[in-house]
């Protein structure tokens, strides 16, 4: 019975340190930005910007 009382005061304590970091990191601002990372897979990495050549198909041909 002693080790039910011993193992419910360890979770209890566990329970108390992980609520204790989760405020921590609330006030640190870890949570803040909800939207960016749900879209950042939409966006490329790097924009390479080629350069554009005149195109001749637009021409009139004679």
């Amino acid at each position: 019975m002693g080790v039910i009382y011993v193992l419910l005061t360890i979770s209890i304590l566990v329970a108390i340190v992980f609520f204790i970091a989760f405020i921590i990191s609330i006030k640190n601002g870890q949570y803040d930005d909800t939207y960016t990372p749900s879209v950042r897979m939409l966006f490329d990495d790097e924009l390479i910007k080629t350069p554009v050549e005149p195109s001749t198909s637009n021409k009139k041909q004679s």
